[in-house]
């Protein structure tokens, strides 16, 4: 008799064990993504979604990059599952040039390039012979020689776009000198250059309103939205297209016109 109420004993208390894990099993399991991205407004931009991801069951965890140049290098060599810093014409040529194949899912918000000075308070004001800094890197280069020149400073060569460099400058009444450095470094040299034309990232970064501080801004429809970027075989994998689905979120949306007040703008 003691041996068959030890029997049912067991059987009930593995009965038990098998209701608790399978309680634990009912979709409960937490996915994670790990996005890389530059501080602001993506990491800002990415930290509103993460409890809208969290509701979907899925971790999402952002990565701070200080220089936005290695996050194409971390995604193709897989240290994280997507970046989210660049803009369309940014990743073509990162592709064309590194034997890469990266993909773009969702377009998130337009950041207008700004012209900065702390030497003079307009356009007009611009002295014979100024020096202007603008980003180095390829597309970002060429984009800041359109800002340049929609400010009406310059004359680029018809059709060059986005990577026109100093070479297409057909017109240069001013004489300007054109110094390409590190993007992050621009905030940064506007006591030693008389204008630097800025992306809003580093701009906000260096608590420069681009709204408010700029004395010329790129037009608000610019066509270099941020995208969120993955690597080809993950563009249709259900997380990414949840977190595209929260980037492009009422809530993301609300805080973009809010936070940054014209200095970042939904694409979407």
């Amino acid at each position: 008799m003691k041996r068959i109420l030890v029997i049912i004993s067991c059987l009930l208390l593995a009965g038990l064990l098998a209701a608790g894990c399978g309680g634990n099993q009912a979709g409960e399991e937490t996915n994670q993504l790990v996005v890389g991205c530059t501080a602001q407004p993506h990491a800002e931009i990415l930290n509103v979604v993460v409890p809208l991801m969290a509701e979907e069951g899925i971790e999402l965890k952002v990565e701070t990059f200080t220089d936005y140049v290695l996050l194409n290098p971390a995604l193709k060599d897989k240290q994280i599952d997507a970046n989210f810093f660049q803009h369309i014409p940014y990743l073509d040529d990162y592709n064309a040039n590194n034997n890469a194949e990266l993909v773009w899912t969702v377009k998130v918000h337009n950041e207008p390039m700004g012209v900065y000075s702390n030497k003079i308070e307009s356009l007009d004001q611009l002295a014979d012979g100024a020096v202007i800094g603008i980003p180095n890197d390829a597309t970002n280069g060429g984009r800041a020689l359109m800002v340049i020149e929609a400010a009406g400073l310059i004359k680029l060569k018809e059709g060059v776009g986005v990577m026109a460099t100093e070479r297409d400058i057909v017109e240069n009444a001013k004489n300007l000198e054109i110094q390409m450095m590190d993007a992050a470094m621009l905030p940064r040299s506007l006591d030693d250059l008389d204008l630097c034309v800025i992306n809003s990232n580093y701009a906000l970064e260096a608590n420069l309103n681009p709204v408010e501080d700029s004395i010329f801004m790129e037009p608000k429809d610019s066509p270099y939205a941020n995208v969120l970027v993955v690597r080809p075989e993950d563009k249709d994998n259900e997380a990414i297209q949840k977190l595209g689905q929260a980037l492009q979120s009422p809530e993301v949306k609300t805080f973009l016109e809010e936070t940054y007040q014209g200095a970042c703008v939904p694409a979407f």
